[in-house]
């Protein structure tokens, strides 16, 4: 046997993806290999190759698809969801060193001054939640989703604590929901990636690690839309090349293709053939996907999105058309919460940026009878400090460190109980009093609501079994609808 057919016998799938020339096979196809493509020969003997057919979870989930909201930086939990009058008449003061303790932070003293709400609240719904007036649209619908005011975390920097709430651990390597999800449960869609991720603002601290399949296969990792032009890079055909001749090129390759796999029975050969298949598909089924101006005007006006421009927006009713699709999980990142100086002015401005599509999303999910077979989760990776953060040296005034012991995140649909308030934070906001919720705790849930047993949806490696939530985690039990 030559070199080159020792080269090409050691060409593994990964390799081939990352060296296709094509473009597209360069993200994996995650999601798109489904059992539509039993028909075009992805078989050896007779068996068909179906990596993400749809398999059924360990007992019937309320929540079919995800989309999960992720507001990258910590949005100020004190300005948002968790009013404390208190803090307004302390400002200026310290807190008590007993409410302290020792815990320690990055920008700001422990005897920093107390700095209160900016915002005012009121009470909203039958429910009588209490939120901002930076969040009147969701002020709206308060009645559909659930807040939780008791969530805690292990991290206190953003790369660690955003790949923590995605993927279980804090160093990037683990899977990430979306992967564990698409593992548990298959694809649905035929022509779609059934993971998607957007991003609608700055960079990520925790980078693709959010959404990767970690020591999962990689058909199970994210796949990035981009913001404006194609969502995928050479979507397109080339000047010239049009669908015939590009079905013709592809049916030869997969001939080829399934005369080796015929010889050699690699289902890495019959994953080859599928992707091929697949991107052919994305080809027709992206831009109609993108294709905004077919709905209507109501819907638009609706969620605040110009079809024209990347926006929050525009992401939120995207992932709606994805949930319509077919796509199981996607997730929206929105950065920019980080206030560590004027807290006020960014909660100003995310808030304006991000209220009323997340408020419109529930509704719009809810008008087509999809909310309740969707689970949509909302916030960041943890809190803010009921001290102020002020820094001359670093020009910060009137802002917030980070505070992983107490936040707020909200969910609906899918399984969850709507138009309830769970947990609550002592008078100053700074620690749990009520019902504390850990991050494993929402993943375990988000689990179960798929229809998991978070400590059951595992994946063997290096001699143990692995889950999302580690040797942690509980659902809870009083969130279920």
């Amino acid at each position: 046997m030559n070199s080159l057919q020792h080269h090409c016998l050691d060409v593994t799938r990964r390799h081939f993806l990352r060296d296709c020339g094509v473009g597209l096979g360069k993200i994996a196809l995650a999601g798109l290999l489904t059992d539509s493509l039993a028909g075009r020969g992805v078989s050896a003997g007779g068996t068909a190759i179906l990596p993400l057919a749809p398999r059924k979870p360990h007992f019937p989930g309320k929540a079919k698809r995800v989309i999960h909201l992720f507001m990258a930086g910590a949005p100020s939990q004190l300005e948002l969801f968790d009013n404390k009058p208190e803090l307004a008449k302390l400002e200026g003061q310290p807190l008590p060193p007993s409410v302290i303790g020792g815990q320690r932070y990055a920008f700001i003293r422990p005897d920093a001054a107390v700095l209160g709400p900016r915002f005012k609240f009121a009470k909203h719904g039958q429910s009588g939640a209490e939120l901002s007036e930076m969040l009147p649209h969701l002020a709206a619908v308060v009645d559909d989703i659930c807040l939780i005011r008791s969530v805690h975390t292990d991290q206190f920097n953003h790369a660690p604590a955003q790949i923590f709430f995605n993927t279980g651990f804090s160093q990037p390597g683990r899977p990430s929901i979306g992967s564990w999800a698409l593992y548990g449960l298959g694809a649905e869609t035929q022509n779609l990636p059934a993971f998607v991720v957007m991003s609608t603002a700055g960079g990520l601290s925790g980078g693709s690690a959010l959404w990767s399949s970690g020591f999962l296969p990689t058909l199970y990792a994210g796949v990035r839309f981009r913001n404006q032009g194609p969502p995928i890079l050479n979507v397109s055909s080339p000047s010239g090349v049009d669908a015939t001749l590009q079905r013709d090129t592809l049916d030869a390759v997969t001939a080829i293709n399934q005369l080796r796999l015929n010889t050699e029975g690699d289902p890495e050969i019959a994953t080859r053939i599928a992707a091929y298949e697949m991107a052919f598909q994305l080809q027709t089924s992206a831009p109609e996907l993108m294709e905004l101006k077919s709905e209507s005007k109501e819907t638009l006006e609706l969620y605040g999105c110009d079809p024209e421009k990347p926006s929050f927006a525009r992401a939120c009713l995207l992932a709606r058309r994805m949930m319509e699709r077919g796509v199981r999980f996607v997730n929206i990142y929105h950065e920019g919460w980080d206030a560590h100086s004027d807290v006020a002015g960014n909660v100003k401005s995310n808030a304006g940026a991000t209220d009323k599509a997340s408020a419109a999303l529930v509704t719009d999910l809810k008008r087509l009878g999809m909310l309740d077979d969707t689970l949509v989760i909302w916030g960041g990776e943890f809190g803010r400090t009921p001290m102020v953060e002020s820094n001359s040296a670093l020009g910060r005034s009137l802002g917030r460190d980070h505070h992983p012991q107490a936040y707020t995140i909200w969910m609906a649909g899918g399984g969850i109980k709507s138009g309830m308030s769970y947990g609550a934070t002592d008078d100053l906001g700074f620690h749990i009093a009520e019902n504390p919720v850990h991050v494993h705790d929402i993943q375990a849930t988000i689990l179960h609501c798929l229809g998991f047993d978070h400590e059951k949806l595992t994946y063997h490696l290096a001699g143990r079994d692995f889950r999302l939530t580690d040797v942690h985690g509980q659902v809870v039990k009083a969130l279920l609808a």
